[in-house]
């Protein structure tokens, strides 16, 4: 799961590489678009969290049919439900950029990006599906090599459409969506072909799909609340950073594909975590549960020290490869030598939420999100603004994950304790 997900993720920072090398503007523009991709990514992943509880609790008790069938209508609930979100979103992605804050030649060039980005998202929804809905069936490894096969892909052709080498003409920002499509439909191939062909874990058949549907939703539902509060949530900050102006948006970018690119090391386990939980849970091994979560604990905090101190003593260096603008680098580095203080605690709320919904309870997660992103998040955020502009939005976030994450610790211990 490391591999696959930092495979994403370098995927993710070498595109922003590209993009700050044809300039400022088309940085603060794909800035922009994280919100809205947060919101679209986080419904079809919030019912394919709710599958692999099911599944993976049904595998702990050896019904391999029944989680195949689960399998089945996941995929067909999720891949119905993207393309419909696709159409919707589609002709209103200028207003929703709008809202945020993006105007001129930015609001341009980021209405531009996604529009064409949109055309993926069906093949890059299923994929990321299918790869959940395999761990939960036990393997951990094929989702991981065909997540790096894809990335790498996306990599070596996204120059070609971005600066219009041998022969192919120069798109700049929307060469990163057209690079983004190719990549990720064949990635969704490549899925097809393991799931169908070689583990054969489709059922082809609709019986039972409305009740299938419902035990999806039981933790399914409040995984996409969930999932939904965060972009929320990260939108208004967008629109207080756009107060700042666009390098300042741009820099939050850049720093935020920085971090997300370490961070991918304890994303990774907390959803490797999940299958594990579930299926233990299930066959009733109470004690490697706990044994389990400890170490991922453990382990967050010791990463986000770790990263923190490669940050601290690199944050301008790896800022300046991406783009050389100073309000960008200044901001930038701003933002990573305050929000990663808090990056152990994060991955230990990662950690139980993905714990909490693994057992088939779905609602604490919520809660947590509820507290992490509007009761404590926003207002902090309101205020660190007013008191030390942008940099107070840093430290806001900082201070909230490490609270909640001390929160949550103590929160999902008790839960397996109680049973």
């Amino acid at each position: 799961m490391v591999l696959g997900f930092v495979s994403i993720m370098t995927a993710s920072l070498i595109e922003t590489i590209y993009i700050g090398r044809v300039g400022t503007a088309e940085l603060a523009a794909i800035s922009f678009t994280f919100p809205l991709v947060m919101v679209m990514q986080g419904v079809s992943m919030g019912l394919s969290v709710g599958a692999s509880s099911v599944v993976a609790r049904i595998m702990g008790v050896g019904d391999r049919e029944k989680a195949r069938l689960l399998i089945t209508h996941c995929v067909v609930l999720v891949f119905s439900l993207s393309t419909v979100i696709g159409f919707v979103v589609y002709p209103n992605v200028s207003s929703v950029f709008s809202l945020l804050g993006a105007q001129d030649e930015v609001l341009l060039l980021a209405v531009d990006y996604m529009q064409f980005w949109l055309y993926g998202m069906p093949f890059f929804t299923i994929t990321f599906v299918g790869m959940t809905l395999m761990r939960a069936m036990g393997d951990a490894v094929t989702p991981g090599y065909l997540m790096t096969i894809g990335s790498g892909l996306h990599i070596v052709i996204a120059p070609f459409f971005i600066f219009g080498l041998m022969g192919v003409s120069e798109m700049g920002l929307r060469g990163a969506a057209v690079s983004f499509v190719i990549a990720r439909l064949i990635s969704f191939l490549s899925y097809a072909y393991v799931m169908i062909i070689r583990d054969r874990l489709l059922a082809f058949s609709l019986e039972g799909f409305f009740s299938s549907c419902r035990e999806i939703a039981h933790v399914g539902l409040p995984a996409v609340a969930s999932n939904l509060i965060a972009p929320v949530s990260m939108s208004v900050i967008t629109r207080l950073l756009a107060g700042h102006g666009a390098v300042v948006v741009a820099g939050f970018g850049v720093a935020s594909r920085i971090e997300s690119m370490i961070m991918m090391i304890v994303f990774a386990l907390s959803m490797s975590l999940a299958p594990f939980i579930g299926q233990n849970w299930g066959a009733g091994h109470f004690d490697r549960v706990k044994l389990a979560l400890r170490l991922a604990n453990w382990f967050a905090l010791a990463w986000g020290l770790f990263a923190f101190t490669v940050l601290f003593l690199s944050a301008e260096m790896l800022v300046s490869l991406i783009n050389d603008d100073p309000e960008v680098v200044e901001a930038a580095v701003y933002y990573l030598l305050i929000v990663p203080l808090g990056m152990g605690f994060l991955g230990v709320m990662s950690n139980s939420t993905s714990s909490f919904n693994a057992l088939g309870k779905p609602i604490p997660p919520l809660e947590i999100s509820i507290l992490q992103m509007i009761v404590v998040y926003i207002p902090m955020a309101l205020l660190g603004d007013y008191l030390w502009g942008y940099v107070g939005i840093f430290i806001a976030g900082a201070t909230t994950v490490s609270v909640l994450g001390a929160v949550s610790w103590v929160w999902v211990n008790r839960q397996i304790e109680s049973g």
